[in-house]
């Protein structure tokens, strides 16, 4: 606070010599505004979210079951996370189900999560954490809960030496005889109550052997770093990412450069790495068409004549947390779909585990490219990230299109059922 600002107003609240007026004793930061109290009028506060139960997912019916049928996509807020926290808890009844393993970056102050675990492992399952201690401002919470898990009999895996574990991953493991079945979560955010009811993001519910095969490569590699396996369908930061988006990137400026259609469509929190920056460039360029909504730092500049024709971004601030990140890539007409836990930033593709995952279920495809034109067409709180950063909606005349609000609806028609009250 400028110095003069701190002597009014020391002044006009009748501060004295020996009133402290600086901060003291912890670090206070914006996270603490999700733990202020609700006070004043009703009217200043949203509705809260009656959230909508997934198609998939049948109340008092098994959650495994569903996934093995069929891939299932999550997206909080709009779907209750409680259908992460019934398959956790059925796991740990299971009487099949030999381990649990999990990546745990940022918990609930009352996680249920950590409560499903240690359940489980008072029900005689193997449960393995992946624990990360450099979680900015969580650090001390984490370091609680990993003493808490151990003391409970949980194997607690504090990190990898030198790179942060920022990926998002669970597997569940059932032995039927001699018949191993793998059950894989893979998202967006952490698996945290609190903040899946403010912030977007997609969880993916997977029993599909190419990606949970390769889950269990990565819980190995948590296990013992210096393994390192070949992956095939999983992208692992700080491995594998980079060389992916290049050769991605690249498949799209060949296409165009032959005439084929070419586009490729990012949701982010963040690009800043120069040299996927760079490369988009170049695609643009050739005459690819991209098309971006980031949240948060955007270290690209849109619209420069015969250098970012074909780019153009928007950013969305509204009553959730854009956080999701997933990324489509025309790939000659036959799309290619992923999620990430990764920002296209230099720190996640070089110093963090990170883990992006293909979306082999057409409905699932159309699912996220239906989300991501909706937010395209937002006018209402999306700002265009234009050369000047003028931060200008294209309002206009148009029917307003708030995305947030539209994706609920969207995400209700789709799943047929009535909302929880």
């Amino acid at each position: 606070m400028p110095h003069d600002i701190l002597k009014m107003l020391t002044k006009m609240l009748k501060f004295g010599p020996n009133d402290a007026v600086i901060p003291g004793n912890r670090y206070h930061n914006f996270k603490d505004f999700m733990r202020l109290p609700q006070f004043g009028k009703k009217k200043f506060y949203f509705e809260p979210l009656r959230h909508i139960p997934h198609k998939d997912i049948q109340p008092g019916k098994s959650i495994l079951s569903a996934i093995n049928r069929k891939d299932i996509m999550l997206f909080f807020p709009y779907h209750p996370f409680d259908h992460f926290i019934d398959l956790l808890r059925e796991a740990s009844i299971d009487p099949l189900v030999t381990s649990i393993q999990i990546t745990l970056y940022r918990l609930a102050r009352n996680s249920s999560v950590i409560n499903a675990l240690m359940n489980a492992v008072r029900n005689g399952k193997k449960v393995t954490t992946i624990v990360e201690l450099q979680a900015r401002f969580d650090e001390e919470a984490n370091i609680l809960w990993g003493n808490r898990l151990t003391e409970e009999g949980v194997k607690v895996i504090y990190g990898v030496p030198g790179l942060k574990v920022h990926a998002k991953l669970c597997l569940i493991t059932r032995t039927k005889g001699d018949i191993i079945e793998r059950y894989a979560a893979i998202g967006t955010g952490n698996f945290n109550e609190d903040t899946a009811r403010v912030y977007t993001d997609h969880l993916l519910l997977t029993s599909n052997k190419k990606i949970t095969n390769e889950v269990f490569k990565t819980f190995n590699f948590f296990n013992v770093n210096y393994r390192k396996d070949n992956y095939y369908h999983l992208v692992l930061s700080p491995f594998f990412l980079r060389n992916k988006m290049t050769l991605m990137i690249d498949n799209e400026i060949k296409n165009a450069k032959a005439g084929k259609k070419a586009y490729i469509y990012l949701k982010l929190n963040n690009i800043t790495d120069s040299e996927i920056i760079n490369q988009l460039y170049e695609a643009s360029q050739a005459g690819v068409t991209i098309r971006m909504i980031v949240r948060g730092m955007f270290s690209l500049v849109t619209g420069i004549k015969k250098i970012s024709d074909n780019i153009k971004a928007i950013g969305i601030v509204d009553r959730f947390l854009e956080h999701s990140r997933f990324m489509i890539f025309c790939n000659g007409g036959n799309e290619e779909c992923y999620i990430s836990s990764a920002d296209l930033m230099t720190r996640n593709i070089e110093h963090r585990i990170e883990v992006t995952c293909p979306i082999f279920d057409k409905n699932i495809r159309n699912e996220l490219k239906e989300i991501f034109e909706i937010q395209w067409s937002d006018n209402v709180k999306a700002r265009k990230l234009d050369p000047g950063l003028s931060n200008k909606t294209s309002r206009a005349d148009k029917k307003c299109v708030r995305s947030q609000r539209d994706v609920y609806d969207y995400m209700l028609k789709v799943s047929g059922k009535p909302v929880e009250k």
